[in-house]
C-alpha cells in the first residue's frame, strides 16, 4: 500500500481522496495540508487523514511514498521539484506547469532521483478511451483524417472571483487550462506530434479571464484537430476520431457512451447511407480511481506510469504554442525548445 500525503483540499482535491476512500485500492492517503485548514478539519476528521500546518511536514516524514498536488498551477513547479528532493514520487494534477522549461526541470528531477512523475489526465483510464484506443490499433478506423472535441462545463458561474481558478495568470489560454487540455491528450496519444496552432479565445461572462476557447491543430502525420472548450455553457463532452475506415465518438460528460460507424464500402445507388453503427454504453467507471491507482503500480512495481513523459512535455509545448497564438491572433509553429 502506497501511503500519500494531499496538498490541497479544495474541490477537487476532496474529489480525489474521496475516490480511495474505504475501497480495495492501491493507494490511501494519510496526512494532508491545505491552505485554508479551519475548512478541512471537518472532512479530514470524517476521511481519517491526518491534517498538517505546512507542505515541509509532509515531506519531511518518513512514512510518506508520495505526494498528490491538487494545487495552484503556478506553484506545482516548485511544490513538485520541493518534493522529488524529498525523495517522493509526486502525483500532479494537469496542467503539469504553466510553460515548457518549467515541465522540462520537473521531468528531469524526477529522472535523476529515479522517482515517478504522474500528471492527472485520468480519462485516459476511462474504458470508452481504451476501447477507442482498441479500435485504432487494430486497424479499424484506418488512417486517422481528423479530430473534432468539445468539453464544456458551467464552473465560471460558481468559481468566486477570487478564487485561484479565476485569476488570468492560473489560466492561460482561458478555458482550455481547465478542460480542452484532456482532449490534447487524446489527441496526442492518437496521431502523435503537433506541428502548428491557431487558438482564439473569448470572455462571455464578467470575470478576470476568457471562458471560451477554440484551438484549430494541424499534425505532422497529416491530420487535423479542433478543440472547442467553455467553462461558460452547459456541461458537455465529445470526442471524434475520424479515420479512413469508420469513425469513433466518446460522448456524454461521464464518457459512457462509445459509437462506432465503419466507412461504406459498396458504391452507392443513390444517397450515401452510413452502415449500422456500434454503441457500447460504458458507465459507472472511476477515473480518478483508475489514475491513483496506476501511479501507486507504477511506484511499487518500478514500472512506467501509462502517461508517457514524452506526451506530457510535447503537450506543454504545443500549450505554449496556443497561449502564443491567442496573444498574437497569428498561427503558431510547436517548438520543442530546450529548459532555459
Amino acid at each position: 500500500m502506497i501511503r500519500a500525503g494531499i496538498i490541497g483540499l479544495g474541490r477537487w482535491g476532496r474529489s480525489l481522496t474521496a475516490a480511495t476512500a474505504g475501497k480495495g485500492n492501491d493507494i490511501r492517503f494519510t496526512m494532508a495540508a491545505t491552505r485554508t485548514r479551519a475548512t478541512a478539519e471537518d472532512f479530514c476528521r470524517a476521511s481519517g487523514i491526518t491534517l498538517v500546518d505546512s507542505y515541509d511536514e509532509i515531506l519531511r516524514h518518513p512514512e510518506i511514498d508520495a505526494v498528490v498536488l491538487a494545487t495552484p498551477h503556478s506553484r506545482h513547479e516548485v511544490q513538485a521539484l520541493a518534493a522529488f528532493a524529498a525523495g517522493k514520487h509526486v502525483f500532479v494534477e494537469k496542467p503539469l506547469t504553466l510553460d515548457l522549461a518549467g515541465a522540462r526541470r520537473v521531468a528531469e528531477a524526477a529522472r535523476n532521483a529515479s522517482l515517478v512523475l504522474a500528471v492527472g489526465f485520468n480519462r485516459r483510464f476511462h474504458p470508452s478511451v481504451g476501447e477507442l484506443r482498441k479500435r485504432l490499433h487494430e486497424g479499424r478506423l484506418g488512417t486517422i483524417v481528423a479530430m473534432v472535441a468539445q468539453h464544456t462545463t458551467s464552473t465560471v458561474q460558481f468559481v468566486p472571483l477570487d478564487n485561484w481558478r479565476a485569476a488570468p495568470g492560473e489560466a492561460p489560454g482561458g478555458a482550455f487550462t481547465a478542460t480542452g487540455m484532456h482532449s490534447l491528450d487524446h489527441m496526442i496519444e492518437f496521431a502523435g506530434r503537433v506541428r502548428e496552432v491557431r487558438c482564439t479565445t473569448a470572455r462571455h461572462y464578467p470575470g478576470r479571464s476568457d471562458d471560451t476557447t477554440t484551438v484549430m491543430l494541424q499534425f505532422e502525420s497529416g491530420a487535423s484537430g479542433l478543440i472547442f472548450s467553455s467553462v461558460a455553457t452547459a456541461t458537455n463532452f465529445e470526442f471524434t476520431l475520424y479515420g479512413t475506415n469508420g469513425l469513433g465518438e466518446i460522448s456524454r460528460p461521464d464518457l459512457s457512451r462509445l459509437r462506432f460507424v465503419p466507412a461504406s464500402t459498396a458504391a452507392p445507388s443513390g444517397p450515401v447511407a452510413a452502415p449500422p453503427d456500434e454503441i457500447l454504453e460504458l458507465a459507472a467507471f472511476d477515473s480518478l480511481r483508475a489514475e491513483l491507482n496506476a501511479f501507486a503500480r507504477a511506484i511499487r512495481d518500478r514500472s512506467p506510469y501509462p502517461v508517457p513523459i514524452d506526451d506530457l512535455l510535447h503537450g506543454m509545448a504545443v500549450f505554449e504554442a496556443l497561449v502564443q497564438s491567442a496573444q498574437s491572433g497569428t498561427m503558431v509553429t510547436v517548438r520543442e525548445r530546450s529548459c532555459g
